[in-house]
């Protein structure tokens, strides 16, 4: 052996040395040494079964361990506030004094009545932080640490951590994100080699679709604080309205090339109306990470790649409630360890940098106390300035012939702690008519009026064009309601303390038919209970007029003669299915109408959707989520979830309609698609889906095409030049053609479309092919660059064709975003159940 292989060897093994000691780690290496430990608090080992850090922690053990720590510390607190869609308990751990505890709601009244008195005792009051780990479930390393974390507070004697503790209340959330963080925990450890492997290509840095980065119905969480349409986020939400708490913290992971982040993130990004003051104190913070994490040696960079813009993140959230929110990213290890450009990178690691910033912010609450206290004490102070000055003034929004999308809408401004009216009677202002019961009033002068600002709010100009997410989400337009802002208090009816959503019934028995208006958002949960009870309905394509009542375009039709059930068990059969949709269904005893009689060829039957959705690898997770979610959650109907991998061999012929999410499938499994589509299948493509379509000639689509020319413009700004073209989330107006029947159940010649894409459809020759076509000046809310905007006017988002005997159905735009823009959800159930009719 040459003198050279005995150097080579020497320096493997001495490698794989470093990396084996690097993951085998105790206790010493994450915590602090300044203090001794309570030998009666159980450390994580010895209820996990492992050090932290050797193996990725399941939710189970670490649910086990903080119930653990709970019992054995009169420091912590423990409540379950609920459970995730799989059933595992959504936790928060309150860590305080064992003084505080036994003081913990006045002390919690206290807080309250220092954001809504003008004069207040802030000397001794504590400070309260909200400190949450990974909600992306695959940024483990957060919630291994949370265990570290829980440990130190419930154990370290020092006189520091009893002063601090004395002076703070700590909300403390293990796990935002359950679900996912199993369904990683799992991929990584079942992963996991003997010998670990850093090598970037193993199998154990790879998850298979969807990973654990979201929740069950493959949410990212993390764009859910605003929306509030998730049980985890809305226990979360609950959490913070209680307390109001001064800091929240959201620890997160980013690329393994990375090193670490901490806000504030780039000052131009900062939504305008966040208090400027708001960013200085979070740079304040920001010193005290900096200093921990120069201790320990650790890289970190602030503000850059991140920004404060959209109120929907957790970093975010926190700043237009009078909170200081910050974010935590680490370079992932993305497993047990792994090679990056800042050398190996392990597990442990992770943690340990997550750990210390997490003890960071604590240090930094500590030092601000009143400081933080009387910032949080002003913003409501100044707010209320804010507030006054509208009194008299409110929003009222509604839809007159959909109460349960309206009533959404009012469920999300509760859950927000702000207060809603009932409309004390019919009213009507630039046109537009607000119905008793089908609208609320919204009161200006609340306490969360800056709030309300910000999820009504429509912005058009912005500082700067780039976006680490969305740039607009209007509620209102989101919910495809109308409203109008700055009208008089006058109109409002009494404070409504428990919100209801309205009974549905059915008006008598009839021995004819009954009629049931498309308006309602739970119509299509309805129609598919009738259809699937083997009852026969039908569809009027016209409007028409009976016992004085005009039925819009898509009124549904279910006759009562030739059934399977009597008239008797008909009618109950449709109370039943009234009272679970909260829709109107109306007895008629003629056919004989005003317009189309009710035995006209303009009825046409409907059959039972059998409805498959194409997801994995190639698809979005994202996307084919929320269409997951709203089948399963909100309209009670069945899906089956198709693999791309088993595509080329599925037999697909026991479904009439399969719905493909943006992305792209495979050759073989795309001639499958293609035989029964032409055999008269109904293919339903979003977004970058039709591009797929294009290429694999379901379709010939015609696309405009944009030419992006930069001038003037240099190498360092050439990253920004291009970012401003992308259009990451902003709101359209397209116009409608209400007869066509992908619009059935719209009242408005008008609808906002949520856009983050650049796909753009040039019309149809004819013009009735253009039921839905983007305005000559379509831009309601959100960034758009000025070529994109033109690019986009006069365009279409939707068009159908035929295919042989089949139908390819094709969207530009998700009609399903995030599971709260209710106000295009139907344009999918209209593809689906008049599939036969487009």
């Amino acid at each position: 052996m040459t003198n050279s292989m005995r150097y080579i060897l020497l320096i493997l093994a001495f490698s794989c040395f470093s990396i084996h000691a690097q993951t085998t780690t105790d206790l010493s290496y994450y915590l602090p040494q300044n203090t001794t430990y309570n030998s009666e608090i159980p450390t994580p080992e010895s209820v996990i079964g492992h050090q932290v850090g050797e193996w990725h922690i399941t939710h189970d053990k670490l649910f086990s361990y903080m119930q653990v720590l709970a019992e054995s510390s009169d420091r912590i607190q423990i409540e379950n506030r609920g459970t995730t869609f799989e059933n595992r308990p959504l936790l928060l751990l309150t860590i305080t004094s064992p003084e505080n505890h036994s003081n913990l709601e006045d002390i919690r009244k206290a807080h309250i009545a220092s954001t809504e008195n003008n004069n207040v005792n802030l000397e001794n009051m504590p400070l309260v932080v909200y400190q949450g780990f990974s909600i992306h479930g695959n940024e483990a390393s957060g919630s291994n640490a949370a265990m570290l974390v829980a440990y130190y507070l419930a154990a370290a004697q020092s006189n520091e951590v009893i002063d601090l503790l004395n002076n703070t209340v700590i909300l403390f959330d293990p796990s935002y994100n359950p679900d996912g963080l199993q369904r990683f925990a799992y991929w990584a450890n079942t992963n996991k080699s003997q010998h670990l492997n850093p090598d970037p290509n193993d199998r154990e840095y790879d998850e298979v679709w969807p990973g654990g980065r979201t929740n069950h119905y493959w949410f990212d969480m993390n764009r859910d604080w605003l929306p509030v349409q998730l049980p985890e986020s809305r226990v979360r939400i609950g959490s913070f309205h209680k307390w109001l708490p001064n800091i929240l913290t959201d620890h997160h992971e980013m690329g393994t090339n990375s090193t670490f982040f901490f806000q504030p993130g780039i000052p131009s990004r900062t939504h305008p109306l966040t208090p400027k003051l708001n960013q200085e104190l979070t740079k304040a913070i920001g010193n005290y990470h900096a200093k921990a994490l120069d201790k320990i040696g650790s890289l970190y960079y602030t503000e850059e790649n991140f920004d404060d813009f959209y109120y929907g993140k957790g970093s975010t959230f926190p700043d237009i409630n009078g909170s200081i929110g910050i974010l935590f990213e680490q370079g992932s290890s993305r497993g047990h360890i792994q090679e990056s450009v800042n050398g190996i990178i392990t597990f442990p690691f992770t943690i340990r940098n997550q750990f210390t910033a997490a003890l960071s912010t604590l240090e930094a609450g500590k030092h601000m106390r009143k400081e933080l206290l009387q910032y949080q004490h002003d913003f409501y102070k100044n707010a209320r300035t804010e507030a006054s000055k509208e009194n008299g003034n409110a929003i009222v929004f509604g839809d007159e012939k959909d109460a349960a999308k309206t009533f959404h809408l009012a469920e999300i401004l509760k859950r927000h702690q702000i207060n809603v009216h009932e409309l004390k009677s019919d009213f009507k202002t630039n046109g537009m008519q607000f119905r008793k019961g089908y609208s609320y009033v919204v009161p200006k002068n609340q306490k969360n009026i800056r709030l309300i600002n910000a999820m009504f709010e429509k912005r058009t100009t912005f500082q700067d064009s780039l976006f680490y997410d969305v740039s607009a989400w209007t509620f209102p337009l989101a919910f495809g309601l109308d409203y109008a802002e700055d009208v008089s208090t006058g109109i409002a009816g009494s404070k409504i303390e428990d919100l209801q959503m309205q009974s549905g019934s059915v008006s008598s028995k009839s021995n004819y038919a009954y009629l049931m208006e498309w308006h309602e958002y739970y119509t299509p949960k309805a129609l598919y209970e009738i259809l699937s009870s083997g009852l026969r309905a039908k569809v009027g394509m016209n409007q028409f007029t009976i016992n004085g009542k005009t039925y819009d375009y898509g009124t549904i039709l279910i006759p009562v003669q030739n059934q399977n059930k009597s008239s008797e068990d008909l009618y109950d059969f449709l109370q039943t299915v009234a009272k679970e949709s909260h829709l109107q269904i109306d007895a008629v005893s003629t056919g004989l109408t005003e317009g189309i009689d009710l035995g006209s060829n303009q009825f046409r039957a409907l059959t039972q959707p059998k409805v498959a959705l194409i997801v994995g690898e190639g698809i979005r997770s994202y996307d084919a989520g929320e269409i997951w979610h709203v089948f399963d959650q909100r309209y009670d109907m069945p899906i089956t979830k198709l693999d791309t991998k088993n595509l080329s061999r599925t037999d697909l012929s026991r479904y009439n309609t399969i719905i493909v999410p943006s992305g792209s499938i495979d050759k073989s499994a795309t001639e499958n698609l293609k035989k029964w589509t032409q055999n008269g299948g109904t293919l339903i493509a979003y977004r970058n889906a039709l591009r797929w379509l294009d290429r694999n000639e379901f379709i010939k689509l015609e696309f405009k095409k944009t030419t992006l020319v930069a001038k003037d413009i240099s190498y360092e700004e050439r990253g920004d030049f291009r970012g401003a073209q992308v259009i990451g989330g902003a709101i359209f107006e397209a116009k409608q053609d209400r007869s066509h029947p992908i619009n059935f159940g719209y009242t408005n010649d008008k609808i906002a479309l949520f856009r983050n894409n650049t796909i753009f459809l040039i019309p149809d020759k004819q013009s009735y092919n253009n039921p839905l076509q983007y305005t000559k000046n379509p831009l309601l809310s959100g960034y758009v660059s000025e070529q994109n905007l033109d690019s986009l006017a006069l365009s279409v988002p939707f068009k159908v064709n035929r295919f042989k005997s089949g139908k390819v159905i094709m969207f530009t735009d998700n009609t399903n975003f995030r599971a709260f823009w209710y106000g295009t959800n139907k344009l999918l159930m209209n593809a689906i159940f008049f599939r036969e009719e487009l």
